[in-house]
């Protein structure tokens, strides 16, 4: 049997989505964690210590020393979106390949030259979307473009966060709002599932916090509509007072189906995700039970190790992830542009109905 070729994998910010990946990835046998990289050296050292293993994994705060290693041969980049093109441009200078974390960018311009640059060189990388390795996605995505809801009308999606850890969030404001942050998810979800374009976009947010950053906003809504008359919507706030909320339901002309996580379940947690089925021809509900793990890192990796090995086009492809991230850094850019609005006294906003009819 051929041996499998081992990866030296280098993780560049060792912060909680940087956990999450090497997490699930170190133990495995065509794994090996080479490198750590932290702003903060401590933390740095200590991902490398807990999880390179007999490897004896090297640490730092800067992760342009290591690309020469020639056991290195993959970067996760899982720093805040300012920093991924640079990074990104570092390794595939390098000849390293590489797993990046979502939004791609801050700005578009920041990420057409991100994508220029990684269809200019031989190096692959893979855009992280996770919910594109996930099997109960998968499998809503199967259900859906089969016909089995018949023609998809709407689409209703809610990722609202009750924040505890409020420095995290606050930090996290300041690289992007939670639209384009976890709106690039679903977006590309919506078109993962139905194979559908968007041709219109609309969107809302508001301040709910005492305090956020300037010039950014901590709730909002995105709807948008599909080339076959569909409407979605994605609704998404970190703030301090809002409930938890996860809802993904998807509606169709002979049927609807409902994704409620493992954790978002009243009963029978251990059977893992749900899908809830309602087939309106045979008047019928039907339950499915998904085990599978939310955030598959090493299903994703793997996804990146195929693309290396197979010259595969990555999931998504590259220019399907930028779709989504040109139509979430839109529906941002609107909502935007009315936070500064100034607020109407009673009298004037009764002008401003009255002169809307």
């Amino acid at each position: 049997m051929e041996q499998k070729k081992v990866y030296g994998v280098m993780l560049v910010g060792c912060g909680h989505i940087g956990k999450q990946h090497i997490e699930d990835i170190y133990y495995r046998d065509n794994i090996k964690v080479v490198a750590c990289v932290d702003y903060n050296i401590e933390t740095a050292k200590q991902f490398a210590r807990r999880y390179g293993g007999e490897w004896d994994a090297q640490y730092g705060t800067d992760y342009k020393p290591f690309l020469s290693m020639p056991e290195l041969d993959i970067v996760i980049i899982a720093t805040y979106a300012e920093t991924h093109l640079p990074i990104m441009r570092d390794c595939v200078s390098a000849g390293k390949h590489v797993l990046c974390e979502k939004p791609i960018a801050p700005t578009i311009a920041e990420a057409e030259e991100f994508c220029q640059i990684v269809r200019a060189s031989s190096s692959k990388v893979l855009i992280a979307h996770i919910l594109r390795h996930n099997q109960t996605y998968a499998k809503a995505a199967e259900m859906i473009r089969s016909g089995q809801l018949g023609d998809i009308r709407l689409i209703r999606m809610v990722q609202n966060h009750h924040i505890m850890n409020k420095e995290r969030y606050m930090r996290l404001l300041e690289d992007c709002s939670p639209i384009v942050d976890c709106g690039v998810h679903y977006v590309d979800v919506i078109r993962w599932f139905t194979g559908l374009e968007v041709v219109d976009i609309s969107g809302m947010g508001g301040i709910v916090s005492k305090v956020v950053p300037e010039n950014t906003f901590d709730w909002g809504m995105i709807t948008l509509k599909l080339s076959n008359g569909c409407t979605a919507y994605y609704e998404a706030g970190w703030t301090d007072t809002t409930a938890s909320e996860n809802l993904k339901e998807f509606v169709g002309t002979e049927g609807r189906i409902k994704l409620i996580l493992a954790d978002y379940r009243t009963t029978n947690k251990e059977e893992g995700d749900l899908i809830e089925y309602y087939d309106k021809r045979t008047e019928t509900y039907t339950s499915i039970n998904i085990k599978c793990k939310y955030k598959d890192m090493y299903g994703q990796l793997s996804a990146l190790i195929d693309m290396i090995e197979n010259d595969t086009e990555g999931f998504p492809t590259l220019e399907d992830a930028m779709i989504a991230f040109r139509i979430v850094m839109r529906c941002d850019e609107l909502i935007r542009s009315t936070l500064n609005i100034e607020q109407k006294s009673e009298e004037a906003a009764l002008q401003y109905v009255g002169d809307l009819m």
